[in-house]
Parts: structure tokens; C-alpha cells; sequence
């Protein structure tokens, strides 16, 4: 009844009012906490179970800005997918929407400063919104003969290559990739991508977006399934850089360490994985505790969880790999799949199920349905197509536990000794020497080679050990941390009595 007759509450014109304001003066502080709090605040008190009102409600408050009017309706369909099911119309709005405020980013000289995180999240939800429409496309049996109809009309909508052309679209006008090539990402990371505000004009959103549109390809290539095409996505951009603009912005660094880890596990480098998980798990365990309040926190939970998940059946898959792990990390992966991990280390392909469906990303169809079969549904084809090429990687593999286990206990033994001890023959067991080599050529987790003995002219297995480098820096810097922390409580109560005696307070 309150919005009867279109009325828009007195504290949302309030609300656009002051974000216009704060847009037009490039205030970046405020601007983001109006988008990451006062928006969602608002929706919850106002608009848990309906939308906010349309553009066209709020723009004579805000002179009618187009600009503004399009962030405003970004924002306003962000909300619309969150809490509500947005209809095939306003699927199609929102697409306009994103072509619209995309083109005149690439294509205009526009003179406004948007926060990092913001520009983040506008990329990860038109992401987000093209996975979730080519579900609703594939779902045909849930849509009426209207839906289909119009879905038959609006082919281009949405479609994967128009989402990859926006985003290399950004990449190249931009010129970021020439920029990180030229210093790795230092300058754009001292000024956060951000233009001198005594400068008065200029914008940082084509390169900032630019910038985070690579970590958006790496994004669409995985659930495409193109895994090779998403690490390519993310070459300029160094995981390992501590320092680098994706490491402010906290959603996108969980993201990036998310599916560039998923790219190396599903392409058997399982040692890249676990280092890449295991890096991004160190930055959760850190900064999560800051986030508890933000509206993304349930999102880096989930995150978390999903990591440990994969990081799970990359260790089954790479024991060696334990090696490179955080203390913290360990003891957590321990602690989450102690039984799972024993479980796959037996080659139980239900465990390895279990854990790759609930830690997969949702994997997309990208080609049309058949329309002339609207009882057809082919949103779990992608996932199911993913499902069976892992576990068929699994199945091809389910004796080389064993067979790394042995080979870890010797410098070299004679082929034949090792068939007897696999109880398998010669033949056999060669075959799955070579099996081994080439499903651990990228990750260079085991290193043999068969070879003749030159004396008694048999068959031998040459094992080397592969050593893996231990970063003890941050094992001693968390604790030196925490040694730090325990002495300043201890000799808190010590200096409050101090300045007690002293008449402090």
C-alpha cells in the first residue's frame, strides 16, 4: 500500500539525491558506502519483496542525467536479480541497460570517478546475469509458449559473444595489457587506477575496467569450459603480485584465485591449483574478519568453502603437492575433508563427485535451445559434459596412487620388482608408467624415466625427487605478528595503571 500510486519514500529521493550529488563532486568514499550500505540498507527496509522504483520515478530528481539515470538502473536490476525473479522483459532491460552504460564508457569522453569495488562488481554481475539467462533459456519446459516466443526474437541477447566482445572491448581501448607488460601493474596500483582529483576531469573507469574485464574473460572461458582460454585471460595479470590493483579489491581477488584454480585443476596441474587455492585461502583466513558487515560477506564464505573443496581433490590428485601448503591452510583442509581425502586416496569415485559438484562453477550452454521442443531442459548439459570428463580423468588414474606411493619409496627399481609388487605384469605396468608420465607432465609432480641397466641388461625405473620450495616468510611474519599482539595485551593493563597513577583518567 505504501507505493500505491507510484510514491517514492521521502529517505530513497533522499538517498538518490545525495548519490547524485556525491557522483557529480567525485567523492569515492561516499559513493561506495551508498552503494555497498545505504543501498542494501534501504532495500531491506523498503523493498525486501518488490523492486525499486524505476528510473523514471527518480530522474527529475537527479536533472535528468542520463549517466546517472543508467548506473541507477544498473543498480536497480542488480537488486531485481538478487531478491526477485526478473522476467524474459526485464532480461531484455537489463541487456539495454548494460549496452547502453558499456558504450558510452568505451565510446565517450565521460568525466566521473567510480570506486574500484563498485566497477568490480558491475563486471561480476553482468556475468552473472548472462550465466543466469542462458539457464532460464535452457529451461524451456518451465516457459510458457509467450516466454518462447519472445526468446525466439531476442537471439543476440545476451549471447556469449556479445559478452566476450564487451569484455575485450574494455581490454583493448583501455591499453592495459600494454600497461602491466611496461611496469607488471605498479603504477596503476599506487593510484589505485584513480585520476588526481586536483585535476578536476578524467576518469578511471574504461582502464579500471578494462583491467578487471580480464579477470571477467577468465570467468567466461571457465564456465564455457575453454579453461586454456581463461589462463590466457589472466597472463598479464601476475597471482603471485601481492601488490597488484586486484589485491584492493577483495571479491575480485577471491574470484580470480577461484577460477584460475579450477583452469589449472581441470587441465592436471595440480601443483599450480594447490598453490593458487592455497594463496587465496591464506587471503581469506585474513581479511574475512573485516568483511563480517559487508554485503558480500556470505559470498567469500561460500568462496572459502568451495576452495577447500577443490583444494581437497587437488591434493588426492597431487599428494606432493601437501608440501607447498600454509600451516593454516593444512590444518583447516585437515580439519574440513580429513575423511574424504582418505576416501580418494582409495579412488572412491562418489567422493570425487560429491566434492567436484558442490565446488564447480555453474556451467553455461552456450548454443541455442531447440524451440521445436519446448519439454527439452539442457541447463545441467554443461555440468553434466564437465562431471563425466573429470571422473573419466579420475577412473584413468585410479592406480597411480599406488603406483607414486611405491615409486617414492626407491631411487630405482627393476620393472619387473615393480610389477610384483603392483601384482600386475610387465606389459601392464609400463603402460602405466606412461599413463603417469603424461597425466603429470604439466605438474611435474613425479620425476622418472625407464632406463636398461648396463650391467645385467634388465629393465630399471629411475625415480628423482622433486623438491618443492617452502616460503617460510609468512609462517614467521604470522607469528612474529601474533607474538607482537599477545605483548600489547599483556602490558595494556601495566600502562592503563600508569596513566591512572599519572592522573591520565
Amino acid at each position: 500500500e505504501r507505493f500505491r500510486g507510484g510514491e517514492v519514500p521521502d529517505l530513497v529521493k533522499q538517498f538518490v539525491v545525495y548519490f547524485y550529488r556525491h557522483i557529480r563532486e567525485r567523492n569515492i568514499y561516499e559513493i561506495y558506502s551508498m552503494f555497498d550500505s545505504s543501498f542494501h540498507k534501504l532495500s531491506e527496509r523498503y523493498f525486501k519483496t518488490t523492486p525499486w522504483p524505476a528510473a523514471e520515478a527518480i530522474a527529475e530528481y537527479v536533472d535528468n542525467d542520463h549517466v546517472f539515470c543508467l548506473l541507477y538502473k544498473e543498480m536497480y536490476f542488480r537488486h531485481l536479480y538478487a531478491k526477485l525473479t526478473p522476467s524474459l522483459d526485464q532480461r531484455i532491460q537489463s541487456w539495454e541497460t548494460y549496452c547502453s552504460l558499456f558504450g558510452i564508457i568505451l565510446n565517450r569522453n565521460v568525466n566521473m570517478q567510480l570506486p574500484n569495488g563498485w566497477l568490480w562488481q558491475m563486471i561480476d554481475e553482468f556475468i552473472y546475469q548472462f550465466q543466469s539467462f542462458c539457464q532460464y533459456r535452457a529451461k524451456l519446459y518451465q516457459r510458457t509458449p509467450e516466454e518462447i516466443e519472445g526468446l525466439k526474437q531476442c537471439g543476440e541477447v545476451w549471447s556469449p559473444l556479445a559478452v566476450l566482445n564487451y569484455l575485450q572491448t574494455f581490454v583493448d581501448k583501455s591499453d592495459i595489457v600494454a600497461e602491466l607488460k611496461r611496469d607488471g601493474g605498479k603504477a596503476l596500483a599506487e593510484t589505485e587506477g584513480y585520476v588526481d582529483a586536483r585535476n578536476g576531469r578524467g576518469s578511471n573507469c574504461l582502464k579500471v575496467l578494462g583491467y578487471f574485464a580480464r579477470v571477467g574473460l577468465l570467468r567466461v572461458h571457465c564456465i564455457l569450459g575453454d579453461y586454456c582460454g581463461g589462463l590466457q585471460a589472466m597472463e598479464p595479470l601476475d597471482l603471485h603480485n601481492k601488490t597488484g590493483l586486484y589485491t584492493k579489491v577483495t571479491l575480485c581477488h577471491i574470484s580470480a584465485s577461484y577460477y584460475t584454480g579450477f583452469c589449472y585443476l581441470m587441465m592436471r596441474r595440480y601443483l599450480d591449483a594447490i598453490k593458487v587455492f592455497n594463496q587465496g585461502l591464506v587471503f581469506i583466513a585474513r581479511i574475512k574478519q573485516y568483511h563480517s558487515r559487508s554485503s558480500g560477506y556470505d559470498q567469500i564464505l561460500q568462496k572459502m568453502e568451495q576452495m577447500y573443496a577443490l583444494l581437497a581433490l587437488a591434493v588426492a590428485l597431487c599428494p606432493a603437492g601437501t608440501k607447498s601448503l600454509e600451516e593454516n591452510v593444512q590444518t583447516n583442509l585437515r580439519e574440513k575433508h580429513a575423511e574424504k581425502l582418505s576416501k580418494m586416496t582409495r579412488s572412491e569415485l562418489p567422493v570425487f563427485d560429491e566434492l567436484f559438484t558442490y565446488a564447480c562453477p555453474k556451467f553455461i550452454t552456450p548454443s541455442l535451445p531447440d524451440y521445436s521442443n519446448p519439454s527439452a531442459n539442457i541447463s545441467s548439459e554443461a555440468y553434466k559434459l564437465q562431471l563425466k570428463m573429470f571422473l573419466t580423468e579420475i577412473q584413468q588414474q585410479n592406480q597411480l596412487p599406488v603406483l607414486k606411493q611405491y615409486l617414492k619409496l626407491y631411487t630405482s627399481i627393476s620393472v619387473s620388482k615393480l610389477a610384483d609388487l603392483m601384482g600386475s605384469g610387465t606389459e601392464q605396468l609400463l603402460t602405466l608408467l606412461m599413463c603417469l608420465k603424461h597425466k603429470t607432465s604439466s605438474s611435474g609432480a613425479t620425476d622418472f624415466m625407464v632406463d636398461v641397466d648396463g650391467e645385467t641388461g634388465e629393465e630399471t625405473v629411475q625415480i628423482g625427487d622433486v623438491k618443492i620450495q617452502r616460503n617460510y616468510l609468512d609462517y614467521y611474519s604470522n607469528h612474529i605478528s601474533k607474538l607482537k599482539s599477545i605483548c600489547s595485551e599483556l602490558n595494556a593493563p601495566a600502562r592503563q595503571q600508569q596513566s591512572a597513577k599519572s592522573g591520565g583518567w
